[in-house]
């Protein structure tokens, strides 16, 4: 479907059978909502019998994806899903030369919560409280950086450099190399003329990350206990003996969860108040409710779309019979906008009564291991805005993300206004 298509059709005159959510046209030029709307309405589990990934079926409720998420018997993380599509619904044939990877957020009890256990140190609260002093440091760096009354670029200069530089310090990363943290983050996602050239660079760089990150690895393990990602799973008997592809897939999932997801939604919040200029308004009479608002703008965001769970077992759904062998996408972007559940789901409040009822973390065993990392990130760099500007202004049309997993942005044109 061309772009032009995409906005001229009329989404509730398409025959169900033809919706194909997984188009990732829908999610660059934000028209998904419409489809998922009307899905939730009328076939809230749904099925495309033909898409670039195969047939799957689509879950776009709250209850029911909460349901799918947590029957580990029946829906399995692990069977068919390819652990280099970071829990999407897959990767196109012509890609399969990267099949095989494997991370622990595509992996199923008991092995998923073994290896989750070995990283999970790194976001507890006691590492929280000494991150929070240095990442206020840096984002109120970045922000004094920055020239005001001039067309910047915020994912780049903000988004994207507060988060990379957090990351570089959870895998004490060379410092000097850090974007390259940031290059790789963005392959996972690439597909040819959308971030690379072709399926064979993108294998290409994907194993230059993998290299690098074992070179480092070799330097740290065996050596003294050190607290940084690297050293947490060289040095841990469940994670030691990794085959490479399970290595480089775990890599990858650290790379993506910890430095995507949040940069999004640090632009996310951006574009929301921009919006809701109402919202904007109550933010700057009272910054009190900044940490209300992170949670707000996660929900709204929604970085990560969907995940995909296997069927190992026929299972029913909304009325549905899943069989055997079905792929089935939990649609989190629609779950979050499901009104049944959330009050007033299709607007953005900062005030809201309860903020944390969302999707975007996951739910059950699979929830987010970095998401108090993330909204700490968020509430430090909004609370050091508010001290400087009256507003960011979004001064052109932003630029998303070209893909159905990750919700984001790749470019913001904004001018900072002092307060």
């Amino acid at each position: 479907m061309s772009v032009s298509e995409i906005f001229s059709t009329d989404v509730s005159k398409i025959p169900l059978d033809e919706m194909d959510v997984s188009d990732p046209l829908l999610f660059q030029n934000d028209t998904i909502g419409e489809y998922f709307s009307r899905l939730r309405a009328e076939d809230p589990v749904h099925f495309t019998p033909k898409s670039r990934f195969g047939p799957y079926w689509s879950v776009t409720k709250f209850n029911d994806i909460v349901r799918v998420e947590t029957d580990h018997k029946a829906f399995s993380s692990d069977a068919g899903i390819g652990g280099v599509a970071f829990g999407g619904i897959g990767v196109p044939t012509e890609s399969s030369a990267m099949g095989g990877l494997e991370m622990f957020i595509a992996m199923d009890p008991p092995k998923h919560d073994i290896q989750r256990k070995v990283v999970s140190p790194i976001v507890a609260p006691s590492n929280l409280e000494n991150l929070e002093p240095i990442i206020r440091e840096r984002a109120a760096a970045i922000l004094d950086s920055l020239p005001a009354g001039k067309v910047i670029d915020w994912v780049d200069l903000v988004s994207i450099e507060l988060t990379t530089m957090t990351l570089a310090t959870l895998f004490d990363f060379p410092w000097e190399e850090r974007r390259k943290l940031t290059r790789w983050s963005d392959v996972v996602t690439a597909s040819p003329g959308n971030g690379v050239d072709s399926w064979e660079q993108w294998q290409r760089e994907l194993m230059e990350c993998g290299m690098y990150f074992k070179e480092l690895w070799n330097q740290r393990a065996g050596g003294e206990p050190r607290n940084d990602l690297i050293s947490m799973l060289a040095g841990s008997p469940a994670t030691a003996n990794m085959p490479f592809p399970e290595f480089l897939g775990n890599i990858i999932q650290l790379i993506v969860g910890g430095n995507d997801t949040t940069r999004n939604s640090i632009s996310g919040g951006v574009l929301a108040l921009n919006e809701n200029p109402a919202e904007y308004a109550k933010l700057m009479k009272d910054p009190g409710l900044i940490p209300n608002m992170v949670s707000e703008i996660i929900r709204w965001q929604t970085p990560i779309n969907c995940m995909l769970r296997t069927a190992v077992q026929e299972a029913d759904i909304g009325g549905k019979t899943i069989h055997k062998g079905d792929k089935v996408v939990m649609w989190y972007l629609s779950g979050n906008r499901d009104s049944e559940v959330i009050e007033r789901a299709d607007e953005f409040l900062i005030d809201r009564k309860n903020p944390r009822q969302h999707l975007s973390f996951g739910f059950g065993i699979h929830r987010c291991v970095g998401n108090r990392l993330a909204e700490l990130q968020l509430r430090v760099i909004w609370e050091e805005i508010v001290k400087r500007f009256s507003k960011i202004e979004i001064v052109g049309k932003p630029v998303r993300t070209l893909h159905h997993i990750i919700h984001g942005f790749t470019r913001m044109p904004v001018v900072l206004h002092p307060r």
